[in-house]
């Protein structure tokens, strides 16, 4: 049986048009109780395509210091939008959590998703959930971004392409994940036997080693994400 999940990607890719990135405070949507507890925990949402609300954003990855996760399972505990959370998977510095969200939560999130809004990635950085969202056109996301606003929801929209532009764009990376990428190839991190670790490429972005690290791994996984895409619609 094909999978459920890529079945609804060709649907909605096939009927949707215009992508968005949006931003909007943790604290309107969800963990922000645990952001506080814990400000240096990554958060990325495991890709979920899907526009129920109740189900957009079930498992979420938290990447921080390894003596630093357990205070992750304290802090969800206490978080006043989580209703339950379960640790499926630990590794190194990184946890894989199956949330259950309060109904709250659902409510902030069908805000974007009523107009059959798809979420296509989430994230959370610097205290900011990041969605990149399909809207059917740019007519649709400015009736959602307009109704959410009225609801007190503080958005801002990062970027706005078309479909037909991914193409010859830089496949959805931020300007700080491309700039990192070129810079990895150019200093040959991506050689065998690596030209250069990932310390000395931090310190030549004048970033941390941590923050390099996920820097690129969503890098990575935006374009794989992109050239599935990619390859949906041709």
């Amino acid at each position: 049986m094909p999978d459920p999940t890529i079945m609804t990607l060709r649907v909605v890719l096939s009927i949707m048009s215009t992508i968005a990135e949006l931003a909007v405070p943790a604290a309107e949507v969800a963990l922000g109780g645990t952001l506080e507890a814990v400000p240096d925990v990554d958060v990325a949402v495991e890709r979920v395509v899907a526009a129920d609300p109740e189900h957009v954003m079930p498992y979420v990855w938290f990447a921080t210091d390894s003596s630093t996760l357990a205070a992750v399972d304290d802090a969800l505990a206490a978080d006043p939008s989580v209703d339950d959370a379960t640790r499926l998977v630990a590794r190194d510095d990184t946890a894989l959590y199956r949330i259950e969200w309060t109904s709250d939560v659902a409510v902030t999130v069908s805000l974007l998703t009523d107009a059959h809004a798809t979420v296509l990635d989430a994230t959370v950085e610097n205290t900011r959930w990041q969605f990149r969202m399909l809207f059917h056109d740019r007519a649709t996301l400015s009736r959602t971004y307009e109704f959410a606003t009225e609801q007190g929801l503080s958005i801002e929209i990062l970027r706005i392409h078309r479909l037909e532009e991914r193409r010859h764009g830089r496949f959805g990376l931020t300007d700080a994940q491309y700039e990192s990428l070129i810079a990895a190839l150019e200093y040959g991190y991506y050689e065998i036997p690596r030209e250069m670790d990932m310390d000395k490429l931090s310190d030549e972005l004048d970033i941390s080693h941590q923050a390099l690290s996920e820097r690129l791994r969503r890098a990575h996984r935006t374009l794989v994400e992109e050239l599935v895409a990619l390859d949906e619609l041709s």
